[in-house]
């Protein structure tokens, strides 16, 4: 696993009102969210970024207003012929 340092201002800190280590969970979770809705990462990728399961991950991201399920009607009728 791989260790990125990160500057955060304490008026940042200060702004959201935690901890650094919980601006740190905050932050990792705001940038597995962003790349998962610009399709960057799996939901799974984006989990495993974030630190937490994939059922919890999606769950967590109509927090930030992403949806969940980003498929066209072609694609929902494709998918649930197949089941």
């Amino acid at each position: 696993m791989n260790k990125i340092l990160l500057d955060v201002p304490n008026e940042s800190l200060l702004a959201l009102r935690v901890s650094p280590e919980d601006a740190g969970r905050r932050i990792l979770l705001a940038a597995a969210v962003k790349l998962y809705e610009v399709g960057e990462l799996s939901s799974g990728a984006a989990a495993a970024l974030a630190g937490m399961p994939r059922v919890a991950f999606l769950n967590r991201l109509a927090e930030f207003g992403v949806e969940t399920f980003r498929l066209t009607e072609d694609e929902l009728r494709q998918e649930t012929s197949l089941v």
